[in-house]
């Protein structure tokens, strides 16, 4: 058994991680980020929630980018081949469930 307080989790860089499990290759992870990614296509399909702070996540669809803010609670599902990047307001930390060794 494992207790993990996200909102006390802080890394050394930003979208440092705490690995919570990996089940059969599918990872999930609690990252801290104080700035934004990269854009990034993953090979699998991504969960990304938001536990603490806000992000805007912008996406492409057809080419045409778009952002959406997500806050505490807010879940951002990208499907396999949806491009996006994270840009954090500040401090955020966020559940990442994915394909092992993904982007």
């Amino acid at each position: 058994m494992r207790i993990i307080r996200s909102r006390e989790f802080t890394a050394d860089r930003a979208w440092g991680a705490i690995s919570i499990a990996n089940m059969s290759g599918i990872t999930t992870r609690v990252h801290w980020t104080d700035k934004p990614y990269k854009w990034h296509v993953n090979d699998g399909e991504e969960v990304f929630a938001v536990l603490d702070g806000i992000v805007d996540m912008h996406y492409r669809e057809a080419g045409v980018e778009s952002i959406v803010r997500l806050g505490v609670g807010d879940i951002f599902f990208a499907q396999v081949g949806c491009e996006h990047v994270a840009h954090p307001r500040g401090e955020a930390r966020v559940l990442v469930v994915e394909r092992e060794g993904s982007v």
